[in-house]
């Protein structure tokens, strides 16, 4: 799913594209996409863009008459600037947004269809849409603290509830974590003012470097290319490969529909965290240090 710094890119390039030009009309190539039906999509036609901005992980196109289509991509949803008029693919399509000079269009690669596009009217249904987490790049680490606090969670799972974080998923708070030196499963409640404080400043490093690095790649173009694995991560998706910061092999942990990397040197002090699969499958004879499993595979 594409999470903070991704989004962030979209919202400034659907700027750079989108803003003071006139949106001539949508086409739906899936009934399921939109979840509203008042105001029908068709009072969208013809109106001005006057902002682009975000939601958490929703992007949020802002219309003349108090009127905003809330873009909500979830996992496998993306978009793409085409010239105008471009045909909606018919696999993955799911709508194109008409402009004279060009066409955005809406895919997702998915069969489950989760990604959605609501057009709501005012404020006060935009706010709607809130989900209440803090933003790790403009909250005080006071703030970042307390919403941490506020339940008792693993931290890796206080980072990707949207109720605690804004904008942060799977793969950037494997990121974080391993900036942090933090295990993922540490919980929220008995960490200390200076380990959470510690994990705030990685969080702000991750993402600005993620943003600038993004930014740089798409230039004056648009992202048509945006993925939760990158080769310039550090563990996220690195399963197996060594850690850029001691070489020791990054390792995972499967769970619900997730995975967490972490490495175990630089995050559990070498411990190795049970895969809760594997644990099942082995038992007492999961490897608890980084030397036993080598050792185990030798063998």
């Amino acid at each position: 799913m594409p999470e903070l710094p991704d989004i962030t890119i979209y919202v400034e390039r659907l700027r750079a594209f989108t803003a003071g030009r006139t949106l001539e009309r949508v086409r739906l190539a899936s009934p399921f996409l939109l979840r509203s039906v008042d105001p029908p999509l068709t009072d969208a036609h013809g109106r001005a863009v006057v902002g682009v901005g975000r939601i958490g992980k929703r992007l949020v196109l802002s219309l003349e008459g108090d009127l905003h289509l809330v873009i909500h991509l979830m996992i496998a949803g993306r978009l793409r600037w085409k010239k105008a008029g471009a045909p909606v693919p018919k696999k993955v399509g799911l709508a194109g947004f008409d402009f004279a000079h060009g066409t955005l269009l809406f895919t997702e690669a998915s069969p489950k269809k989760r990604a959605s596009l609501y057009l709501v009217r005012g404020g006060a249904a935009l706010a709607d849409f809130a989900r209440g987490g803090v933003d790790l790049l403009t909250a005080t680490t006071a703030e970042v603290i307390a919403a941490l606090r506020a339940e008792n969670h693993t931290i890796k799972r206080a980072l990707t509830d949207p109720t605690v974080i804004d904008g942060v998923g799977n793969a950037y708070s494997d990121e974080i974590l391993h900036r942090a030196r933090m295990s993922p499963f540490r919980q929220t409640r008995v960490l200390g003012d200076d380990d959470l404080a510690r994990l705030h400043r990685a969080a702000i490093e991750v993402l600005t470097e993620w943003i600038d690095r993004l930014r740089a790649e798409v230039g004056d173009g648009f992202p048509d290319q945006v993925t939760a694995f990158r080769p310039e991560m550090a563990v996220h998706g690195k399963y197996g490969q060594p850690c850029p910061v001691c070489g020791a092999k990054v390792q995972r942990i499967r769970y619900a529909d997730n995975e967490a990397n972490y490495c175990a040197t630089c995050q559990t002090a070498g411990r190795l965290l049970a895969d809760r699969g594997l644990s099942r499958l082995l038992k007492d004879n999961w490897p608890k240090t980084l030397e036993e499993l080598e050792e185990r595979k030798r063998g």
